[in-house]
Parts: structure tokens; sequence; C-alpha cells
């Protein structure tokens, strides 16, 4: 068809050549998507069946189970007795599956799963905090460790996945009651190492007059020398008499008022 006589081509070779063009591009775009397809098929599958996707690129697979561990949010607080002050608690979750799970749909069971087991936590730590003093951080991290040694593994199900959870916790004590207790701490300190240093004392005594005893002992036909190991004897058994009463003394429960220690035996006064 010949042109317009100003040299343009007509509508109708325009409207042709417009067709044949987008003909042409539909083509090679579905070319590039079919091919496109081919190569991302195998992934786009395996992805879809949660495993590993296969080819040369592919990362190898971990063995064993993942375990992701996670800590949670924020420190956990529950009232001590008194509701007065609080213990902070330090949770850390240990998160697996039996079956083989991509580390990012294990991570979101965890995600989804995480605040019913700080919910779980908070109240077990809540139900052993009730009646404990504020200053018994350790006690009650103890009951909480038992606790959680009575039922370490928690699990829970979604559909036909199952994940399971071990906690652990840690206790701190609350704040604004250090202050309070630093001049407690550093005075059973000082009791600690004055006990020591006195157990220690006696039992070297206690060695030294057992073998003053046995010298003794190989040359009992003198009257003086019976005397004095009749004396020595005296004395340890009285030795050991008050390394019972010191031990007895140190093992009373803090909170027990104070009572004097026992004096050391050579530091009472003997009959005349």
């Amino acid at each position: 068809m010949p042109d317009a006589p100003d040299g343009r081509p007509r509508p109708a070779d325009q409207w042709r050549h417009r067709g044949i063009r987008g003909l042409t591009v539909t083509r090679d775009v579905s070319v590039r998507g079919w091919r496109w397809w081919a190569r991302n098929w195998d992934r786009l599958v395996a992805a879809l069946q949660d495993e590993a996707p296969v080819g040369s690129a592919a990362d190898p697979s971990p063995s064993g189970p993942l375990v992701e561990q996670r800590d949670a949010p924020r420190l956990i607080t529950v009232p001590a007795r008194g509701y007065v002050y609080a213990f902070h608690i330090r949770a850390t979750f240990a998160w697996s599956s039996p079956v083989s799970l991509r580390s990012e749909v294990l991570s979101w069971y965890v995600q989804y799963f995480q605040p019913t087991s700080v919910q779980r936590l908070t109240r077990l730590a809540a139900d052993a905090a009730r009646d404990l003093p504020p200053h018994r951080a350790g006690d009650l991290e103890v009951a909480l460790q038992q606790a959680l040694a009575d039922d370490p593994e928690w699990t829970y199900e979604r559909g036909d996945v199952v994940i399971t959870c071990r906690p652990d916790a840690a206790v701190r004590l609350d704040e604004r009651i250090m202050p309070a207790l630093q001049p407690h701490v550093d005075r059973m300190l000082k009791l600690e190492y004055q006990f020591d240093e006195q157990l220690r004392r006696a039992r070297y005594a206690e060695e030294l007059s057992r073998q003053w005893t046995t010298i003794l002992s190989a040359h009992g036909e003198d009257q003086d020398i019976a005397d004095a190991r009749d004396h020595l004897l005296d004395t340890q058994r009285e030795a050991a008499r008050w390394i019972t009463d010191l031990l007895h003394h140190h093992a009373d429960p803090p909170s027990a008022p104070l009572t004097p220690t026992p004096t050391p035996p050579h530091q009472r006064p003997t009959p005349t």
C-alpha cells in the first residue's frame, strides 16, 4: 500500500507494525519467563516442601536438629513477699523440633510460641517468690531450677509441627535493696574469715596436742610425764568439743540471732 502524499505511513500500516511489535515483545517475554520457571522450579518446589534446595549452589544440610537460642525480650519481674520489692529474672529458651525444619521456619514458630513460654515461666516464678523475702534471690533461683528440672522440656504443637523448648532462668536482686544489704554482706564476710581462721588454729592445736600425747606416751614410766600426758589428753578432748561447738554455731541459718562464738580452750581460765 503506497504511503500518504506527505511521506508518512498510512494508518493501517501503523497499526500493523504496532501489532507485529507487540506480538514480538510478548513472545520474548514468554520465552524469558519460561526459561526462568525452568531454572527455578526445583527451588520453588523444595521451598514449599520445607526442604533444602537442590543444586550445586545449595548449602550443606546441618547435622542433627536445629536449635535456636532465644532470650526473653525483657527481664521477668515478680514481686517478693510484701509486694514492695521484686525479683528480676533473665530467661533463656532453647528451641528445637524433632523433625527437620529450615532455620527461618523454626524462627517463625519460636516467634509464635515464645510469649506463651514467657507467661508460663512468669507464673512459676511468681508462685515461688510469693513467700520469699526480697533478699533471698538465691533461694528463688534454686526453686526455679528445681521446678525446671522436674519439667525440663515444654512441648507446643501447631498443626502437624511439634516444637520443644528448654527454659533456663537466672535471678537478680532488686537494685533498691542492695544498699540495705551491703553492710550485712560485709559483716558476714568478716565473720566468715574469722571463723575460718579460728577453725584452722583449732585444728593445728589439736594435731600438735596429738603429737605431744604420742611422744609422752612413749615415756609413761615417769609420773610427771604421765601427768603431763593426761593433761594434754584432757585439753585435746576439750579442743575437740570446742571445734564441734564452733561448727554447730556456724551451721545456724543467717536469720537466727547471733550467738557468742565459743571461747577457744587456750583462752579459757584454768582452775588453780
